[in-house]
């Protein structure tokens, strides 16, 4: 009876200790998974600040599994009417929100943040077949892009270049890019009507390399990632050509084209889901060694930026 009292007692003690380490494994992992965070964040937007957040929600989400935080491109435009009607938690965007924008989210009580990623330089590209173009001035992009007076071939924008039809992409009107473009390069004045637009930045990149007479420009990633196909074109922005490098994005030397990117959070969600606020936390923690690296291409923002607005992020959800 004493004997099988102890094998009793062993096997009691056995099972206490299993269920201690499981319990701590358990712990363990919920720290390193985040906790117990769940749920769904409602992210779309600017096809140029995909690749960040992209790459923010596969970490986010590897971190932590029960939290889904897909990233939509529907562009700075698209994003934002969703955004307004309340439809989102967060709105990515290549240029900030117009004031018409701001007007719709205050009719629908929506109260929101800015908070800044990244900084990219939007590039001007050309075929690498293209072996005439050394670089382009503003006003020599105006006779390209602008429908008045458009020119119809490259000898039309520079004497001594080929009578050859100009081929132009663009991104599309829902594109905070084209927004971009069309306040800095266009003035706000019509495109040409010719323009082939895509709100998708790899069928204007297939479009430009597959025409040494074809010209576009979009976000300085989408240019790194394809540069064994596409030669980005120095633009003299009244300084002499500046080619569009990580250093001269983060400087503003590449002028008029280096702009910030961002998200827009609405501040109900940050309240509200904790899930959201560890998600825009963990952008801001994140963003700028992911931005930057070979397989984004974008410029990071100062170490203190990033730390003010941790600061703002933890006011606005009162942590």
């Amino acid at each position: 009876m004493k004997k099988m009292k102890s094998v009793y007692l062993l096997a009691v003690m056995s099972l206490i200790l299993v269920f201690a380490a499981a319990c701590g494994n358990k712990s363990e992992e919920g720290a390193a998974g985040g906790g117990d965070l769940s749920g769904k964040i409602k992210i779309d937007g600017s096809s140029t600040v995909f690749p960040i957040m992209e790459a923010v929600s596969e970490e986010f989400q590897a971190a932590n599994p029960d939290v889904q935080a897909p990233v939509g491109v529907s562009g700075s435009g698209g994003g934002f009417e969703k955004f307004v009607r309340g439809e989102l938690d967060l709105s990515n965007a290549s240029r900030p929100i117009k004031e018409e924008e701001k007007t719709a989210a205050s009719e629908k009580g929506i109260e929101f943040t800015e908070f800044e990623l990244a900084k990219d330089g939007l590039s001007v590209v050309v075929s690498k077949d293209n072996d005439f173009i050394d670089h382009l001035t503003v006003d020599e992009l105006k006779k390209i892009y602008l429908e008045k007076d458009a020119a119809k071939t490259w000898a039309d924008v520079r004497e001594g270049w080929p009578k050859e039809k100009i081929e132009v992409f663009s991104p599309g009107t829902d594109s905070g890019t084209y927004d971009y473009w069309n306040e800095v390069i266009l003035e706000e004045e019509p495109m040409r009507r010719d323009a082939q637009l895509s709100e998708d930045d790899n069928v204007l990149v297939q479009g430009v390399s597959g025409s040494k007479d074809a010209i576009g420009f979009f976000g300085y990633a989408y240019y790194q990632a394809n540069k064994d196909k596409l030669k980005a074109v120095p633009v003299d922005g009244g300084n002499g050509p500046i080619e569009p490098t990580p250093e001269t994005i983060e400087s503003g030397e590449y002028a008029p084209l280096s702009r910030p990117l961002f998200t827009y959070v609405n501040n109900k969600s940050l309240k509200d889901n904790e899930a959201v606020y560890e998600y825009v936390k963990f952008a801001l923690e994140n963003a700028g060694e992911l931005a930057s690296s070979d397989t984004i291409g974008y410029v990071s923002l100062p170490k203190e930026k990033y730390e003010e607005q941790m600061k703002k992020l933890d006011e606005l959800a009162g942590k």
